[in-house]
């Protein structure tokens, strides 16, 4: 019995604040439900302010505790405040999952400028803003749990998603640049690499494509465990990012994807 305390107790993330972007849908939604179920107040960040306070309706009505704040995390000043608004109202900060991602599926001399740098500023630099103000705090109250969403992509390249790859690459050494940076804070900081996963993105990909999105779909799913990931499947990951049971880990690249890129 004593195990099984000691057990629920770093599964439990009882009195923490989680911040997630990219929070309204997919991968973000599915997180932020699976953290709230694990007792963390979540801050929910997104631009998508009707889907982001449907899922803050959906945790509070299930007894948990949610503030959605509309955010663009490719701006510094929409940032910095989100912060302050969350310290204001919840006092801290112990978990920040940078999720919020968009694609491109397009070539190099293919995209566009304007294309580049969404894909860049959305992927990669979100991280940079948002961390840079969360990490103090983190620091403050004796340490934290940062988790990167990166890709496959990111572990190797992928043909027409140049400006992805791009992003998805930095995105998974930074993580580990700042797992260095930061580690004499005891704050951990990690990268968690889906595969191709049910969300809008992956059926917005079929469609840049000119694909069918049943064939698309099933193409994805050519992989060791015959399926594509479903958002629960990387919420779980990052349950245990954020938690306890991974106390010791940080720097890590975790690939979440069926054995996609075995």
């Amino acid at each position: 019995m004593c195990e099984n305390s000691q057990l629920a107790e770093l599964i439990s993330l009882k009195g923490q604040v989680a911040v997630i972007t990219g929070a309204a849908s997919g991968i973000g939604r599915a997180t932020a439900v699976r953290l709230a179920e694990a007792e963390a107040a979540v801050a929910l960040l997104d631009v998508d302010e009707t889907s982001g306070e449907a899922v803050k309706k959906e945790i509070n009505f299930s007894g948990g505790k949610a503030n959605f704040y509309r955010c663009d995390v490719t701006s510094n000043e929409e940032c910095r405040s989100a912060v302050e608004k969350i310290i204001s109202d919840f006092g801290r900060i112990d978990i920040l999952f940078n999720n919020a991602g968009v694609i491109r599926r397009k070539s190099l001399v293919e995209l566009n400028e304007e294309e580049w740098d969404l894909v860049l500023n959305v992927n990669l630099k979100a991280i940079y803003l948002l961390s840079r103000y969360v990490i103090p705090h983190m620091a403050k109250n004796g340490g934290g749990s940062i988790i990167n969403t990166g890709s496959g992509w990111g572990l190797r390249g992928g043909a027409r998603a140049a400006a992805y790859c791009a992003s998805m690459g930095g995105t998974v050494n930074l993580t580990r640049a700042m797992a260095i940076d930061h580690g004499r804070d005891n704050i951990r900081v990690n990268c968690v690499c889906p595969g191709d996963t049910d969300t809008p993105l992956l059926h917005s990909e079929a469609a840049q494509l000119g694909e069918e999105k049943e064939k698309f779909l099933k193409e994805a799913a050519a992989r060791p465990l015959e399926r594509i990931g479903q958002p629960l499947d990387i919420a779980n990951t990052v349950l245990y990012l954020a938690g306890g049971l991974s106390s010791w880990v940080t720097g890590s690249v975790l690939a979440v994807d069926g054995g996609g890129t075995a």
